[in-house]
């Protein structure tokens, strides 16, 4: 390839053939964290928080509102950096890295505008948290509870 050629694009699919880059929205109220149970893979069956692939020239904090409002059927408002997140998913040949957003500003009542990713959801407290917790929520949780978001939302 030439020097002053445009770069090609990678053959295959983000997460499966290179690793991907995703982003999530941890949308906390009332100290509980609000989860979906997946019914697809990566981690199938496990409880997740908000969150997808990001596009190419889109912005992760853009991505995780987008998913956010499009698995929830929320109105997300301002939201802030989390946590970064590494997913190594050999059972489903899976690799990701995550750019993990909080936001406690929102409207509306959570929904499932997308019934075939989700089972169900659920606002869960860290000392009533699911199991499976995905990988993506796992992460998510440790640093709610370093950065004190439990106590923080609970005590408002």
């Amino acid at each position: 390839m030439a020097a002053d050629s445009p770069a090609q694009p990678s053959p295959g699919l983000p997460g499966l053939s290179f690793p991907g880059v995703g982003a999530g929205l941890a949308v906390m109220r009332n100290g509980k964290l609000l989860l979906y149970r997946r019914v697809k893979a990566p981690e199938a069956g496990s409880w997740n928080i908000l969150g997808g692939k990001v596009d190419h020239m889109e912005p992760a904090a853009q991505a995780a509102r987008r998913e956010a409002e499009e698995e929830s059927a929320l109105a997300i408002g301002e939201i802030g950096f989390l946590c970064l997140s590494e997913q190594i998913i050999p059972e489903d040949g899976q690799h990701w890295l995550s750019l993990i957003f909080v936001t406690t500003d929102f409207s509306g009542e959570p929904g499932m505008p997308e019934p075939d990713k989700f089972h169900g959801f659920g606002w869960f407290g860290p000392d009533e948290l699911p199991a499976p917790l995905s990988r993506f929520a796992a992460d998510a949780v440790t640093a709610l509870s370093e950065r004190g978001y439990f106590a923080r939302s609970a005590a408002s």
